[in-house]
């Protein structure tokens, strides 16, 4: 499928399953409809499974976002609980579409809760509570964490996996291998997980190669040593470091998260002739997230590196943010830099090399070697430190399942291209029209009821009837329809004193409405 036939999926407000091999155009897809979301005043919530993840699309992890923390299990009344927290419940509330990146570290009962969350938080027994889900990633990719001896809780496995009836929309074009056919087709060949004896020997080739450059970017499975190699290289280098201190804004919570999941350390060191990597996009400047470069000079507080094509750059800080749709919670300023001796293969994820020594002798969880060789961009670039049993190991499942989200993308397509083109724009008016609308359907009959309650409210105590209630948790008491104080609590307006007020005349009036009293 093009990245323009996923757009136009999204745009008519499907549950969606993104995914497509590594440089399929995934993130870019993703920020291009976050950015129609935006544009149309639709509230959107961006998170992903991993704070580096996150940070690619301007969004923060869905534990976070969620309020669910590392919590593996809540009862209903806790969830209910959490819902009614006035700034998780406004969230909550005007959310209508929400997005989960790297769903591949995203384990299946978590998925289960957030269910059951907005269920709870919306008064909807509908999946996720009515919302459109956007989920995005490669489960190739690396998996969820799990418990020593315990099996693999992927995603899709889960009952709200099921319940979301996704849209597979399944990336075909390729933007990193491209020109690679032999890259391409050990990629492609690892995912089947039955790699034939090409692969093996194409492998072989790779651990005779041998590369003299000691700057070229070597990728480790453990931090340990990645910070060594990094420290001892710096040092080694002639010449005054010069120090850049990230500079923040925002929410002491939030900054912390984006210091954690940012590529751009909080302190950066350089000196000149220091090998760097690029960790953001400009493709103004020339650059993309995994460039390789050498800080060439320094023009007053700025660095100036040249790219591997000799093209030199004076860098301006670039800016990450956590948003939540248009409420910036947290900033982090930095010039887009890391050290490039080294990087983890956890880190690597998301970025395209030209080249790498690859050590994956200690890998230890599967997937971990396919995220590792997927980020070069040519079989040539690739020198092979060591290798071990576990690191062309992908799940068995994951790869049958493939193959059946392909079958699925098929169908897709053939829907969508059955819509003439004035048809579809038609059609994604109408969407973007009612999920820019928190409540795009509600009982009018009940609104008008509420309304004449209120103005009568309003005069009994000589106030304006805003004061009772405004107008949009009318509209929300139309649209949800609450039965209970368990559900009224939930509804956007609803206080603690509103409650005490008037919480007992709303039940009765929405119940004799639908005709549950007798």
């Amino acid at each position: 499928m093009k990245q323009s036939q996923a757009l136009a999926v999204m745009k008519l407000g499907h549950n969606v399953f993104l995914t497509g091999e590594p440089g399929s155009g995934k993130t870019h897809t993703l920020n291009e409809f976050i950015e129609y979301a935006r544009t149309h005043d639709i509230d959107i919530g961006v998170t992903a499974s991993t704070g580096i993840a996150a940070t690619h699309i301007g969004g923060m992890t869905i534990h976070s976002w969620s309020g669910l923390g590392i919590k593996d299990e809540l009862a209903d009344e806790q969830l209910h609980k959490l819902s009614t927290r006035p700034q998780l419940k406004s969230r909550l509330k005007r959310t209508r579409v929400l997005i989960i990146d790297e769903i591949s570290m995203l384990d299946g009962t978590r998925l289960n809760l957030l269910n059951r969350l907005f269920k709870i938080a919306k008064n909807s027994d509908k999946p996720f509570g009515g919302l459109q889900v956007i989920l995005c990633g490669d489960l190739f990719q690396l998996p969820p964490v799990t418990r020593y001896g315990n099996e693999v809780d992927f995603a899709y496995e889960a009952e709200a996996w099921s319940e979301l009836d996704l849209k597979v929309c399944y990336l075909s074009e390729q933007h990193r291998q491209d020109e690679d056919a032999a890259m391409l087709d050990i990629l492609r060949q690892i995912r089947t997980g039955e790699p034939d004896d090409s692969v093996e020997q194409l492998l072989k080739e790779r651990l005779e190669e041998v590369n003299e450059d000691p700057d070229l970017t070597r990728l480790y499975s453990h931090n340990f040593d990645v910070d060594t190699l990094n420290s001892d290289r710096l040092k080694q280098l002639d010449g005054e470091a010069r120090t850049f201190q990230a500079h923040t804004s925002g929410s002491k919570n939030f900054i912390e998260q984006l210091q954690k999941s940012c590529l751009a350390p909080e302190i950066l060191e350089l000196k000149v002739g220091a090998q760097v990597l690029c960790v953001a996009n400009s493709p103004s400047q020339g650059f993309v997230n995994g460039s390789r470069a050498e800080v060439v000079d320094f023009e007053g507080d700025q660095p100036v590196i040249e790219l591997l094509n000799g093209r030199r750059i004076k860098l301006e800080r670039h800016t990450w943010k956590i948003e939540d749709n248009d409420r910036v919670l947290a900033e982090l300023s930095q010039y887009p830099l890391r050290l490039a001796w080294a990087i983890t293969v956890h880190k690597s994820q998301g970025m395209s090399l030209d080249a790498a020594e690859i050590d994956l002798t200690r890998a230890f969880t599967p997937g971990m070697g396919y995220v590792a060789l997927s980020r070069l961009r040519r079989l040539d670039g690739l020198y092979l430190r060591g290798i071990n049993q576990m690191a062309l190991r992908i799940e068995t499942k994951v790869s049958e399942f493939d193959s059946l989200l392909k079958r699925h993308t098929e169908r897709v397509i053939d829907q969508i291209s059955n819509i003439p083109d004035s048809k579809l724009d038609e059609l994604h008016k109408h969407i973007r029209t009612n999920l820019a609308s928190p409540y795009a359907e509600y009982d009018r009959d009940l609104l008008d009821k509420l309304k004449e309650w209120r103005t009568q409210q309003a005069k009994e105590q000589s106030v304006p009837a805003y004061l009772v209630f405004d107008d949009k948790t009318l509209l929300a008491l139309a649209a949800e329809q609450p039965t209970n104080v368990t559900q009224l609590e939930t509804v956007p307006g609803i206080g603690p004193k509103k409650l005490a007020d008037y919480g007992e005349v709303l039940l009765e009036m929405i119940n004799r409405q639908h005709g549950k009293l007798f």
